[in-house]
């Protein structure tokens, strides 16, 4: 249990800062970002959208956790679900930094692969949920005003009231959503996530497994599977991954652990299924498994 409570707590100093700064962009989002942008650049069910979110994933320095809240929030804003699952690839998939980590630990050609391989990633993965036809989560009721039985947005003196918003009004507006509404809407998921997450990082002995069996093919297994059960942040996993494949553990899982493990952790998975379904969560996770082990044996058979 000492230890359980050890790795909780390194997990909570690594992802706490994440999922500040996540819940505050996502603030920003709801409060300054008109909804006709929102639905005009990521709303329609065309590669362009895909396209925009991904490259604002692979941008952003944000890992799983901290993108979960801003996904929310474009879809809450009109995204459709195929920018919302790219944005949810890319941007915990690769950032700068971790690009950058890659190419002085693992080299050069790691990284090339790494950022195209998540672009590719993004857009596939993009496409495919702009397919998916899903029932949409109903949304709590709006604001009404009591005295005209109108959505609060459609009241002549609300609206004006909301073009005359001070700066400190429209902060403690964004702080408020950050941090009171959107947790309550995917508090529980994180929290739920982040104790399994650190239950697996405990329970699992790797080494020794890699040493015995995993050499070979078994090793893309053990890359998808240790991908979804443990929280794998894109920078700080590069190490790991490098230890890995001193182990024995062949250079192309490597990639697929490197590939699945930021974008797959509980809490995004959680939230998925909250927010869109266990069919969406099924088409993710599956369509995310084939691309990354495609993409690793790729990676096998082009770098020696």
């Amino acid at each position: 249990m000492e230890h359980f409570f050890h790795v909780l707590l390194h997990y909570c100093y690594e992802i706490g800062p994440a999922l500040a700064v996540g819940f505050f962009i996502s603030g920003l989002v709801h409060e300054l970002v008109p909804e006709d942008i929102v639905a005009k650049y990521l709303g329609s069910g065309n590669i362009r959208p895909v396209i925009w979110s991904t490259v604002i994933g692979t941008l952003l320095p944000v890992c799983c956790w901290g993108s979960l809240p801003i996904a929310v929030s474009f879809h809450k804003k009109g995204a459709g679900l195929g920018p919302v699952l790219a944005f949810l690839v890319a941007t915990p998939a690769t950032s700068i930094s971790a690009l950058l980590a890659t190419y002085s630990v693992l080299g050069f050609g790691y990284a090339v692969y790494t950022f195209f391989a998540v672009i590719i990633m993004g857009i596939v993965i993009g496409l495919i949920g702009n397919s998916i036809k899903y029932k949409q989560k109903k949304d709590t009721a709006p604001e009404t005003c009591p005295h005209c039985n109108t959505e609060e947005g459609g009241h002549p003196i609300n609206r004006d009231r909301g073009k005359r918003k001070t700066a400190a009004q429209r902060m403690v507006a964004i702080l408020r959503y950050a941090y009171i509404e959107l947790p309550k809407e995917i508090g529980l998921e994180l929290v739920v996530g982040i104790l399994l997450a650190a239950f697996v990082a405990v329970f699992v002995p790797i080494g020794r497994l890699i040493r015995l069996y995993l050499a070979g093919p078994w090793g893309y297994v053990f890359g998808v599977i240790f991908g979804i059960l443990t929280y794998l942040c894109a920078t700080a996993s590069i190490p790991l991954i490098d230890s890995l494949i001193g182990q024995g553990l062949s250079r192309g899982a490597g990639m697929t652990l490197l590939l699945i493990g930021p974008v797959t952790s509980y809490g995004t998975m959680l939230v998925l299924k909250k927010e869109f379904g266990a069919k969406v969560l099924a088409a993710f996770l599956s369509s995310l498994i084939v691309l990354t082990v495609i993409l690793g044996l790729g990676f096998q058979l082009i770098v020696k």
